[in-house]
């Protein structure tokens, strides 16, 4: 009867769901601005615009936290995806901000491919996330994970490739120490994601 009373735990998967469209949505608009480098100051408000709608989602969860006695699980371990989950976002609009305050000319390839690494990342833990919810079933959501930490690894090989293409490049020294923080900062994006997936496997394997 107790149990009845209290407020659905539910809703925490509403809100990592809500966290995890808000990052895709951004991870995208940040891969689309790479790959058609136009309007760069009106796109990169847009993503500021979305880290904001992020922002609030983090923040009505974290209330949620503190106020409601039924958790879905242990309650550090639902901080810690959040807080992952927000990150991600905050990296990635870290990003595209440095592209616009640093007055970038045009895109690199690399720098394009390391966004679309992370769009895919995004994606991944969107879906692992969702799968949450049948906890009881670890199998998919420990193959989402792996797949998760696959594409981080490819996020690192495609920042040390692009790192070494960007020191060879011939450019200024300013442009190279302003895209190797670009690069630096999409690339400790997929880091994030690949700190979800850990948050992620230490509740299923405790819960299965």
């Amino acid at each position: 009867m107790l149990e009845k009373l209290m407020p659905k735990s539910d809703e925490f998967f509403d809100d990592f769901d809500a966290q995890c469209a808000v990052t895709v949505e951004g991870a995208r608009t940040l891969h689309a601005l790479l790959s058609d480098y136009r309007d760069v100051a009106e796109r990169v408000q847009k993503l500021k615009a979305i880290e904001h709608r992020g922002d609030e989602v983090t923040h009505q969860a974290f209330n949620r936290l503190h106020k409601q006695f039924i958790t879905p699980f242990d309650r550090t371990q639902i901080h810690a995806l959040l807080s992952r989950i927000d990150d991600v976002l905050d990296f990635t609009n870290a990003a595209a901000a440095r592209l616009h305050y640093y007055e970038i000319a045009e895109s690199l390839p690399d720098a394009t491919e390391l966004a679309r690494v992370l769009v895919l990342c995004t994606e991944k833990v969107q879906e692992v996330v969702a799968a949450l919810r049948l906890i009881k079933k670890p199998a998919q959501i420990l193959a989402g994970c792996k797949e998760i930490k696959r594409l981080e690894t490819q996020a690192d090989e495609a920042l040390r490739s692009g790192m070494g293409r960007l020191f060879k490049s011939g450019m200024d020294t300013l442009t190279i120490i302003k895209w190797k923080e670009i690069y630096d900062l999409i690339e400790t994006a997929t880091d994030k994601c690949n700190d979800v997936a850990n948050v992620i496997e230490g509740v299923v394997l405790e819960h299965s």
